[in-house]
């Protein structure tokens, strides 16, 4: 293939293994329940094979990124499709939940793809196609949700379960190929420092802290089990951050976070990312409960999905219109409004979900709440920090927003595990409510620290100037050290 061809097909390509991470998201949320029925396990355990993969991507996503600054950028991203195919099968042959989980880790690996996919845009494509590029992925990755949803339940509807991760490992496998024959080789670039250290106490401690959220409930919180995991996720937090300091190349720059519109942000990304898949999950599962139960509305998995569409639609539509709301209330209150208009989402969930047209204004709430907050927050972190650490931040911030979404998977199962009977399968409709007021609290938190926070960063510079200080200066023995995850 001439490099001509490969330039013209290199962004499509791209484009479709973004969309993978919408397909492996749409294999997560919407056949919880199928799952817990095909498996006859209870949905609170089932809730697990969404938390398994959101866990796996909050971890793979700096790795990921990382080696989409070297020599192999192109092997990176084709490993990566070739396990989250492999991920596909296992689910679909998987007998035991168990198995199932260790598929959908596997999978979880393609939630890592979006910076990696970035990074090979910014080197291989023409410089005036790199910014409109990127922005291409960013919103194909939050599009393809609405369309992935729909498409997941439609063949779980008509081929079960194992025909959902059937499909899967079908469209990641297409992917790989067109990866394999279009994305150029970087080898020859000089390859970056690997922080291994810091990824491996990263995982445990992100596991530790998962499993003790998500089997609080059935274990008991006082259990010496779930107090040893949360010992240990804790133990292992306090060795990861001054790892992470000592370290010339790390996997997070830290120091970034003395920034105050850079903890603001990821702070907002980190509880918002809660508050979006605490909707997402109990949303999906709802709608798919039996009416006998006294609630529900027995929807198939296609249905389900189906609700998810408004999120997808309006979540586009709001980032769309960040710049002239910016225009119009200021930067400073996008965030805060956003994070508004989320909990008022929760809210219209916990006190009407009588009808399913309902659901569907719920999904439109909530997607121009996260269409506002996720678009800006990256612009914020952009600005705040040095031109050369725009890599590094924006890595840690997908880290954040996926530790935000485990944690709102993993903290969903635990309220809905709190609300189920004693041998019953599903919870109560107090449970779904429950959730869905925590939801509101957490939005409410995030809208009051939008708030408050930035008012630090206009008073901690004499100059007024944000985003000039270097973090590196505090560490002179390492010399500069090399970002981490994609710079855009």
């Amino acid at each position: 293939m001439s490099a001509g061809r490969r330039t013209a097909l290199l962004l499509p390509t791209l484009l479709l293994t973004t969309i993978v991470t919408a397909v492996i998201s749409s294999l997560g949320a919407p056949l919880v329940p199928l799952v817990a029925d095909d498996l006859g396990v209870a949905l609170s355990d089932a809730q697990w094979s969404l938390t398994a993969a959101l866990l796996v991507g909050a971890v793979s996503a700096p790795v990921l990124g990382r080696l989409g600054d070297g020599p192999h950028r192109r092997e990176a991203l084709a490993r990566g499709l070739g396990l989250v195919a492999l991920g596909c099968v296992v689910a679909a042959v998987a007998g035991s939940l168990g198995v199932l989980v260790a598929g959908r880790a596997l999978q979880g690996l393609g939630l890592g793809l979006i910076p990696l996919a970035m990074a090979v845009a910014r080197h291989g494509l023409p410089t005036a196609r790199i910014t409109p590029a990127i922005a291409l992925l960013s919103v194909s990755a939050a599009a393809g949700i609405g369309v992935g949803y729909p498409v997941s339940g439609l063949v779980a509807e008509r081929f079960g379960l194992a025909g959902a991760y059937w499909f899967g490992a079908a469209f990641a496998g297409v992917a790989l190929a067109l990866v394999l024959a279009v994305v150029p080789s970087s080898r020859g670039e000089r390859a970056p420092a690997l922080d291994g250290r810091g990824a491996l106490v990263l995982a445990g401690a992100l596991v530790a802290l998962l499993l003790a959220i998500g089997q609080g409930e059935s274990w008991g919180w006082t259990s010496a089990t779930v107090l040893a995991l949360a010992a240990a996720a804790a133990l292992l937090l306090a060795l990861w951050v001054p790892l992470q300091l000592r370290t010339a190349a790390p996997l997070v720059e830290l120091r970034l976070l003395r920034h105050p519109a850079v903890l603001t942000a990821n702070g907002c990304a980190l509880v918002l990312g809660a508050a979006l898949y605490i909707d997402l999950s109990i949303v999906t599962a709802f709608v798919q409960a039996p009416s006998a139960g006294g609630y529900g509305f027995d929807a198939t998995v296609l249905a389900a999905g189906l609700c998810l569409v408004p999120f997808s639609v309006m979540s586009v539509v709001a980032s769309r219109l960040l710049p002239a709301l910016g225009a119009r209330i200021g930067q400073a209150g996008i965030l805060p409004l956003g994070c508004l208009i989320c909990g008022l989402a929760g809210v219209v969930f916990a006190l009407g979900h009588s009808a399913l047209w309902e659901v569907f204004v719920l999904m439109g709430i909530v997607g121009i709440g996260m269409g506002l907050t996720f678009a800006a927050i990256p612009g914020m972190i952009v600005a705040a920090v040095p031109q050369e650490e725009t890599g590094s931040a924006m890595g840690f911030y997908q880290v954040v927003r996926y530790v935000g979404f485990s944690v709102g998977s993993a903290a969903t199962a635990a309220v809905l595990a709190a609300h189920t009977p004693s041998g019953a399968r599903l919870p109560t409709v107090t449970g779904f409510e429950t959730a869905a007021w925590a939801s509101v609290a957490l939005c409410v938190a995030a809208a009051l620290a939008a708030r408050v926070l930035p008012r630090r960063a206009r008073g901690a510079r004499p100059d007024g100037q944000a985003g000039t200080a270097d973090p590196r200066r505090a560490r002179p023995e390492t010399g500069a050290a090399r970002l981490v995850g994609p710079r855009g």
